[in-house]
């Protein structure tokens, strides 16, 4: 995907900057402020108040929710500046992005560099007007950690493909429109084999079942597919390009996973101010317990140091033309630190952080504990932590297999 260069004249990024303001000022609700992109998330669909439809059309209109990606596609064709002064002004008065999801984490920037003109020019618009819900299509029972193992096939059937199979922890796939995956082409070769394509979750044969997690939310799925009928235009790249097209995207998805994305936005409010709710302050109004004090003040003095080095690694990525395997290293550091913070945040609160249901307990503390435990996937989602490891060997590190 083309990125827009940084050089940009100082008078025009302060207009830029008063464009924001004047649009925010005149667009943003105010009965939506600290709130967060709801839409986006794989827990499930909420119904649009009033509100938030006004919103989120009023930013895909101007292709703000995706602001680097190029215009022509309904993108914001901004730069990276551009990009960074439009953060700083939503953050201002606490305004969110209200486009989001997979199709913009994942799938937009892929389909950007692999696609046709032609699946583009259909499928991006759609995403930067958050008109659409993806949901990916990679695991199955037999095909985590060593994904290259899958057997969802699409036989050639002349003008379409015929796709029997079944993907498991298909995030937020009982609310999806479509579904980007990776499927077997070729039995005779395990990578080879692969291709990436296209499917209408509401096409015949298509099945999802949810499945229950331990914090009491169904956000994953498994889907079958029986006897699927998938267009030859729904192929992205060529046959056998799959295994390509699919980690490309996996590097998007660990970045979005990682403290550059997504994690980021889930930490929420910073851990001292939790603790003067539910902790014994002194006079000075500072926490009583001063091991509990140290241990916040280190926890966000690595969390704070990790976000800035996922932004500058994010920035050189983008400037060498896109992600790379530095996102293995963002993957692995950032949900480890997320887990450390849920950790943390049940010891702050106490009984209060164990909260399962009842009036006994604020929305933020119950929250809390399904937090926790729903954490304690983000280490083996998106590619385990081992997995990250052999990456960051091989591919950052330089270390070759000994036999």
């Amino acid at each position: 995907m083309a990125t827009q260069p940084d050089v940009h004249p100082v008078d025009a990024d302060q207009a830029f900057r008063e464009e924001v303001k004047d649009f925010l000022a005149q667009h943003f609700p105010a009965e939506l402020k600290g709130k967060s992109n709801a839409l986006a998330s794989v827990e499930g669909p909420t119904d649009e108040t009033p509100a938030q439809k006004g919103w989120r059309e009023a930013v895909g209109e101007r292709g703000w929710g995706t602001p680097t990606w190029p215009k022509e596609y309904g993108g914001g064709g901004l730069t990276r500046v551009q990009s960074r002064i439009l953060d700083e002004e939503f953050a201002k008065v606490g305004a969110f992005n209200p486009i989001g999801g997979m199709g913009v984490m994942m799938f937009g920037p892929t389909l950007l560099e692999f696609g046709s003109e032609a699946q583009k020019k259909e499928h991006i618009p759609p995403i930067c007007r958050g008109e659409i819900r993806w949901c990916q299509g990679y695991s199955e029972p037999n095909a985590g950690s060593d994904l290259a193992n899958l057997q969802t096939m699409a036989e050639d059937k002349g003008d379409h493909y015929l796709v029997n199979g079944q993907k498991t922890w298909t995030s937020g796939g009982q609310w999806a429109d479509k579904c980007f995956a990776i499927v077997r082409t070729d039995r005779s070769d395990k990578h080879k084999g692969i291709s990436f394509m296209l499917i209408d979750m509401d096409a015949p044969g298509v099945e999802v079942r949810p499945i229950k997690m331990i914090s009491g939310m169904s956000p994953f799925c498994e889907t079958f597919f029986t006897d699927v009928k998938v267009p030859k235009e729904n192929l992205v790249g060529e046959e056998g390009q799959g295994w390509t097209i699919g980690k490309r995207l996996l590097q998007h998805e660990r970045t979005n996973l990682s403290g550059g994305g997504s994690l980021a936005r889930m930490m929420g409010a910073n851990l001292s101010d939790i603790a003067k709710k539910h902790c014994e302050t002194d006079a000075d109004g500072k926490l009583a317990d001063k091991v509990l004090r140290d241990r916040i003040a280190d926890f966000e003095i690595r969390w704070n140091s990790f976000l800035l080095t996922a932004r500058r690694a994010m920035e050189e990525s983008k400037a060498q033309g896109g992600v790379s395997e530095i996102s293995s290293v963002l993957k692995k550091l950032g949900t480890k630190l997320g887990q450390e913070r849920a950790e943390m945040l049940i010891e702050i609160r106490g009984l209060q952080g164990l909260g399962w249901e009842g009036d006994g307990f604020s929305d933020g503390e119950l929250e809390s504990a399904r937090a926790w435990l729903f954490g304690k996937a983000t280490t083996i989602y998106g590619g385990s932590t081992e997995i990250q490891n052999n990456i960051i060997a091989k591919r950052v590190l330089g270390m070759l297999d000994h036999q």
